[in-house]
C-alpha cells in the first residue's frame, strides 16, 4: 500500500468543525489504514490501496461529505511528492511559521504570478514550484501582505496553506 498526506481545506475554522477522531473513522472507512491525524486542521498521513492522490483526493472528499455532509476540498501528496516539496524549498534558510506551502490541487496556468510584482511585497517572497506555492513571510502569516495581494488574483485551483513546522511533522510521521 502508497503512503499519503492529505490535506482538507477549510476545516475547523468559520463554524465548519470537523473532530479529528471522526475523520479517522470516515478516512478508515474509505479504505485508508495506519491513518493518523495531526492537529485540528485536516492534517492526515495514511496508507492506501489507490496509488493516484488526484482520485484519493477525490475518494476521501466523497467519504468526508457522505459521513458529514460537508463539502471539504482534500489534497493529497503521495510520500514521494511530499519529500519533493520538503527538497524544493526555494528559501532553505526560513522556516518554522515565516514559511509557508500552498498546496494546490492541480498545476496553475503559467503567469498565475505575473500579475505581482513581487518585489513590491519584500522581504516576503513567492515561488511557485509545480502544485506548490512557497511562501516566506518573515512577519509572519497575520502581518503578511503579499498572501492578500495573492487572493486578489482569484483562485487559479483550489489549494490549502501549511506552515513549515506541519510540512515537517507530516515527513516525521510519514516516516514513522
Amino acid at each position: 500500500m502508497a503512503r499519503f498526506v492529505a490535506l482538507l481545506r477549510g476545516v475547523n475554522v468559520g463554524g465548519r468543525s470537523l473532530k479529528m477522531d471522526a475523520l479517522r473513522e470516515i478516512v478508515a472507512t474509505a479504505g485508508g489504514t495506519d491513518v493518523a491525524t495531526y492537529i485540528q486542521s485536516g492534517n492526515v498521513v495514511l496508507s492506501h490501496r489507490m496509488r493516484s492522490s488526484s482520485k484519493l483526493g477525490a475518494h476521501l472528499s466523497a467519504a468526508i461529505e457522505d459521513a458529514t455532509g460537508m463539502q471539504v476540498a482534500v489534497i493529497v501528496r503521495t510520500e514521494r511528492e511530499w519529500e519533493r516539496v520538503i527538497a524544493s524549498n526555494p528559501f532553505p534558510d526560513a522556516g518554522g511559521t515565516t514559511l509557508h506551502v500552498v498546496f494546490l490541487a492541480d498545476r496553475p496556468p503559467a503567469g498565475t504570478l505575473d500579475p505581482i510584482d513581487l518585489a513590491a511585497f519584500a522581504p516576503e517572497e513567492a515561488t511557485l514550484v509545480g502544485r506548490e506555492l512557497y511562501l516566506h513571510l518573515p512577519n509572519g502569516m497575520g502581518r503578511a501582505e503579499l498572501p492578500k495581494a495573492l487572493e486578489k488574483l482569484g483562485p487559479p485551483v483550489t489549494g490549502t496553506a501549511r506552515n513549515w513546522n506541519t510540512v515537517l511533522k507530516l515527513q516525521a510521521m510519514l516516516e514513522s
